[in-house]
């Protein structure tokens, strides 16, 4: 198994359980440094221009920057992540409270597809990745939805579900892929020619179980 980068984000609407293994990095992105602290998890590094936090933290390691910058603070993680060589993140605190945030991550998650990695992101019992021209294997419970990142997504497959797809078109611009269901055991959804963005249900103490389908 891949050793995975933590990123905790400052929205803490929810703080998702994380256990850190031997050789995972943890990485505290402004306020997520709060989160980090009820969780009752060390931060390895803690990065941001702290306009969240409201003051510098006292931690091992610490890179500031200035409030005026083209990098969110989410980003600026990611690309310290992917300076020490890791390829898959969970990027927790990163759904919920400001939409353009929001949205910012999802476009973060294209970021790291673009830097040879594979991420998800998770925030108010949601969780969500990328998958572009590959396939991944998802457990979980309840409804679950596909969506097209690229104007035309070709050759989908939706397998093991309530609502199966076989070499379809999905359109960015129509919600096909909306609330279908999982049935026993993992959804296999496939792309052959662009992205899916993923989302998926879970409760914050799955998220363990949910970073094996990376």
């Amino acid at each position: 198994m891949q050793n995975i980068c933590y990123i905790i984000g400052a929205y803490h609407g929810e703080a998702a359980v994380i256990r850190p293994a031997a050789g995972d990095f943890v990485i505290a992105a402004d306020g997520g440094y709060k989160a980090l602290q009820t969780l009752g998890v060390k931060a390895d590094l803690v990065v941001g221009d702290f306009d969240s936090l409201g003051y510098v933290p006292a931690a091992e390691e610490v890179v500031q920057h200035p409030v005026r910058k083209d990098d969110t603070d989410t980003l600026l993680a990611i690309r310290l992540g992917l300076e020490r060589g890791y390829k898959h993140f969970v990027i927790t605190g990163a759904i919920g409270g400001r939409l353009d945030h929001t949205f910012a991550n999802l476009q973060a998650l294209l970021f790291l597809r673009d830097h040879g990695a594979r991420g998800v992101l998770y925030g108010d019992g949601t969780v969500v990745t990328a998958v572009t021209n590959s396939s991944v294997a998802i457990e979980g419970k309840g409804v679950f939805s596909v969506f097209a990142v690229d104007p035309i997504a070709r050759g989908v497959d939706l397998r093991n579900v309530s609502f199966p797809l076989e070499n379809a078109e999905l359109a960015n611009s129509f919600p096909l892929g909306t609330s279908n269901e999982f049935l026993d055991g993992p959804a296999t959804i496939s792309i052959s020619e662009g992205t899916l963005l993923v989302m998926w249900q879970a409760e914050q103490a799955e998220l363990p179980e949910i970073i094996v389908t990376l």
